[in-house]
Parts: C-alpha cells; sequence; structure tokens
C-alpha cells in the first residue's frame, strides 16, 4: 500500500525521535511512536499500539548491537526475564484487544509519570548481583509483568526493567539498559505476532518508522557514551511529562465528545 509522501516524512520524524531514546535510554521507542500515530495521523489507539511495538522490535535491534558491542549485555538475566516476557507480551497483546481505549490510555500515561518522576532522582547502583533460584524467580516475574505492559501498550518495557535492574538487583547503568534491549528484541516480536493475528497492526507504517530509527538508535548510543547522566535524566523525564500532560489533555476532549466506555 502506498503511502502519501508527507505521511512518510511524518512517520520517519517519529522514528528518528524513537531510535535516539532507544540507544540513549535503552528504551524501545514506543513513548514517542504511540502519541505520534494517535496525534499526528490520527491512528486508532489499538492500532498504534500494535505498529508501535512492530517498529520498537526494529529499532531495539539497531540499539542492541551497540551495546553488544561494548560488552554491556548480562547473559543470565536476559535469559530469565525473556522467558517472562515473552509470555506476558502474549498476554499484553491480548488484553490490547479486549480493554477500552480510554484504560489503554490511562495505563499509558500512569507509566510515563512514574518513569519522568523516577528519572528526576539519581540511582547508584552499588553492590553486586547473586543470579540464584530466588532471583531467577523474581527475574521471570518481572518479565511477565514488563511483556504484558509492552504487549498492552506498545512499548519496549525498559521504562521498567532498566530501574528495576539498577535499584533492586544492582546492575549497572550501562549493563541495565543493555540487557533491557536485549529483552525488548524477543519481547516485542512475540507481541507483535498476537497483535497482527488480532489485526492491530500497521506493518507499513512500523517500516517507515524503523527505517530511520534504526540509523538514529546507533546515533543515540554514542551521544549516550557522551552526555552527562544528571542532564540525560532529566531532559528524558520532562519529556515523558510533556507526553503524559498531552495525552490527558487528549483523553480530556474525546470525553467530552464520547462515552467513557469508548
Amino acid at each position: 500500500m502506498k503511502i502519501p509522501k508527507q505521511r512518510a516524512l511524518i512517520l520517519m520524524a517519529f522514528g528518528i525521535g524513537a531510535g535516539l531514546l532507544s540507544g540513549m535510554f535503552g528504551l524501545g521507542g514506543g513513548i514517542i511512536i504511540v502519541p505520534g500515530l494517535m496525534f499526528a495521523l490520527g491512528m486508532d489507539q489499538r492500532r498504534a499500539h500494535g505498529t508501535s511495538l512492530a517498529g520498537v522490535f526494529l529499532i531495539s535491534c539497531s540499539s542492541f548491537f551497540t551495546y553488544w558491542t561494548h560488552d554491556h549485555i548480562d547473559w543470565p538475566v536476559v535469559l530469565w526475564l525473556s522467558i517472562g516476557s515473552v509470555a506476558g507480551s502474549l498476554v499484553g497483546a491480548e488484553l490490547l484487544k479486549r480493554l477500552s481505549k480510554r484504560t489503554l490510555t490511562i495505563a499509558f500515561v500512569c507509566i510515563l509519570v512514574i518513569a519522568g518522576v523516577r528519572m528526576f532522582f539519581k540511582i547508584d547502583a552499588t553492590g553486586e548481583m547473586i543470579l540464584n533460584a530466588p532471583t531467577a524467580a523474581w527475574l521471570v516475574v518481572i518479565g511477565i509483568v514488563v511483556g504484558a505492559l509492552a504487549g498492552m501498550l506498545g512499548i519496549g518495557g525498559g521504562l521498567m526493567s532498566v530501574p528495576i535492574l539498577v535499584i533492586f538487583f544492582h546492575v549497572s547503568p550501562a549493563v541495565a539498559k543493555g540487557t533491557s534491549l536485549a529483552v525488548v528484541i524477543p519481547t516485542a516480536f512475540s507481541g507483535t505476532l498476537q497483535n497482527l493475528r488480532n489485526k492491530n497492526t500497521d506493518l507499513t507504517a512500523a517500516a517507515i518508522v524503523s527505517s530511520t530509527g534504526i540509523i538514529t538508535a546507533i546515533a543515540g548510543g554514542w551521544i549516550a557514551a557522551r552526555m552527562n547522566d544528571t542532564m540525560s535524566n532529566f531532559l528524558f523525564a520532562v519529556l515523558l511529562i510533556f507526553i503524559a500532560g498531552r495525552m490527558l489533555l487528549q483523553l480530556r476532549k474525546q470525553r467530552e465528545i464520547t462515552p467513557i466506555g469508548e
């Protein structure tokens, strides 16, 4: 299907932003893609989430290789998180089909606000992670929750997994980001397959978004290695809260003209 030039350029612009976020913060980029698809292109809420997850898959692959070359991947953690997140992404994709648009929007805004507030505070990763049976079990549980959010909201899951790994498992920020991206790949892939079955994905739009996102993800990784942590976290927090506020305003407008359950 042929896409108008203006629409394609807008999608590519979203890809640029999503790629930069992915490379700089270990995220999939859905926090940029989802609002962009909804507000700039008027895409349906569920279809925007599903399309975003498909674009996140390819963008995350690009970011992942940047972290991999710097040996910032904890593979045992990737294994246990992935087991839970793949299963969780299938649950999330099913919830995407069943939950109301209002519920999806509120859930997405909550994730943005929580992540934004968290970024205002310095996170100190000290100590050493001991991977034993209880730790592995917790990683699987966390993976299920993160995967469900990814499948339902069209995000990669790094918004939750990165701070959890740093704060509770004493993983360094760089390794937490790389590990998160490694988990995002199978999570986004499995969630996208389920979304395709539910007809909640525009593959053409996802391909255009990821075409530029793949390139800027590499640039984002380069910037992350050189940007001051305090400034990086502050800018990211402002971005998240701005997007959350914009979505709440949009939700308020929709509530004035449509029934709550829509």
